[in-house]
């Protein structure tokens, strides 16, 4: 987790006013993409404010050891079954409430929790070994386009993606087990 948000919700926990200001500044991007997904637009921004409402009528339940960015989207995925529920004049498919549920009901937040790890984990890497690797699992490069991208031999390409996946699943795995 990083420091910044353990900070913030070491503080949320506590009460203290402001920090609910940046969790807010900090997280609202992300719930109000993942709400996005799932809330008609004109309703967006309210059931926001219902989940802000909610991570601070709660706050004493939130555990400092936990993610913050996890326990604020399993909030906002609740209101947001909340308002689709609410909405007796607009059907909703069945197949996109199986999707914001997920078989246990937090899969959508917990990949979203998950990719937000990966991305801090990745910023953990040396610069050489994150550059392959963005450019194989996030631009969709090859090893061979790596290579000539970047001038440099084929096997350095795939050295530094091998022992920059290694370095990123021992960083993962060590942010579980924290």
């Amino acid at each position: 987790m990083e420091p910044a948000l353990a900070d913030v919700g070491e503080r949320l926990n506590r009460g203290e006013p402001r920090a609910l200001e940046e969790a807010y500044r900090s997280l609202g991007p992300l719930v109000m993409s993942y709400l996005s997904r799932y809330v008609p637009q004109p309703d967006i921004e309210d059931v926001m404010q219902r989940v802000f409402y909610e991570v601070w009528r709660v706050h004493e339940r939130f555990d400092p050891e936990q993610s913050l960015r996890g326990w604020v989207l399993g909030i906002a995925r609740k209101r947001a079954i909340d308002h689709l529920r609410k909405r007796r004049d607009v059907v909703v498919p069945l197949d996109s409430m199986r999707e914001i549920t997920g078989d246990d009901g937090r899969e959508v937040a917990e990949r979203l929790v998950w990719a937000d790890e990966v991305r801090g984990a990745l910023d953990l890497l040396p610069e050489l070994q994150r550059q392959v690797i963005e450019l194989a699992y996030f631009d969709g490069y090859t090893q061979t386009e790596i290579a000539v991208a970047l001038d440099i031999p084929l096997g350095t390409v795939k050295t530094r993606t091998s022992r920059g996946l290694q370095r990123l699943a021992g960083l993962l795995e060590n942010r579980r087990n924290a």
